[in-house]
């Protein structure tokens, strides 16, 4: 497992052409050589490109989300086979938008994390609450359970995945886990993934995924068991992204 952190950028259903070319000549001329592993996760249309204006850079290639199925009559999926003959390395599964907008469950997000191991793409394993959860004591239940479900199906190979803690208060709203607060879901993740893989859980990869920006990054990612970060708005804007990636290690 890499000791390096990871810094993934999440677009969501943003850019274009023209947008992601500046975007990503932007980065490539300010990412240097950075400390961490880097990965940009872009809307399925833009794989081809994407994977075209990244080789040779620092900057690997992730999609934001994978098919349970191998191939067939599922319209308008990607396969991981699909997704790995663009060079994708990563894929967001169970991300909070897909587990509210399309009903996705823990089954059906643990079966995705299986698909994509079997596809050689590193899952990015999205958990978190909501406000309500939170406010009404249940974070570590709920965080804890998502775990679970991908933990069960996917024990053997527990050591191959990243888990991304996205509180769902956090995201996008401009709110943001103190780095306190995101810490103790850490620990209660980095915990049950040594109780899963105990010679492994040190190297598995738990990024923080709440607002993470600018301004806090370097804090955030100061934490002993915050392994990087999953970026939505700050992915979009080149000198953000940068300043991100320059707080990791």
């Amino acid at each position: 497992m890499s000791s390096k952190q990871l810094i993934a950028g999440n677009w969501k259903m943003n850019g274009s052409l023209a947008a992601n070319a500046s975007l990503l000549e932007a980065l490539k001329q300010g990412v240097g050589t950075p400390a961490c592993d880097v990965a940009v996760c872009v809307p399925a249309p833009y794989l081809a490109q994407v994977q075209t204006l990244v080789a040779g850079s620092p900057l690997t290639l992730g999609a934001q989300d994978i098919s349970v199925h191998a191939h067939g009559a599922y319209t308008g999926e990607q396969s991981g086979a699909m997704l790995k003959e663009f060079g994708v390395r990563y894929a967001i599964v169970g991300h909070s938008e897909r587990r509210q907008y399309h009903g996705e469950s823990d089954d059906i997000v643990a079966a995705k994390t299986a698909a994509a191991l079997a596809s050689a793409i590193t899952p990015i394993v999205c958990v978190g609450e909501t406000l309500a959860q939170r406010e009404a004591g249940q974070t570590e239940e709920v965080v804890k359970r998502q775990l679970a479900a991908v933990i069960h199906v996917n024990g053997h190979c527990i050591s191959e995945i990243v888990v991304a803690y996205e509180p769902v208060w956090a995201i996008g709203t401009g709110k943001t886990a103190t780095p306190a607060q995101a810490q103790a879901v850490h620990a209660v993740l980095r915990a049950q993934l040594h109780h899963a893989a105990s010679e492994h859980a040190a190297g598995i990869r738990i990024l923080y995924g709440g607002s993470m920006n600018a301004a806090n990054a370097a804090e955030l990612l100061s934490q002993p068991d915050i392994d990087g970060g999953l970026i939505g708005g700050a992915s979009l804007k080149a000198p953000d992204f940068l300043q991100i990636i320059a707080a990791a290690r």
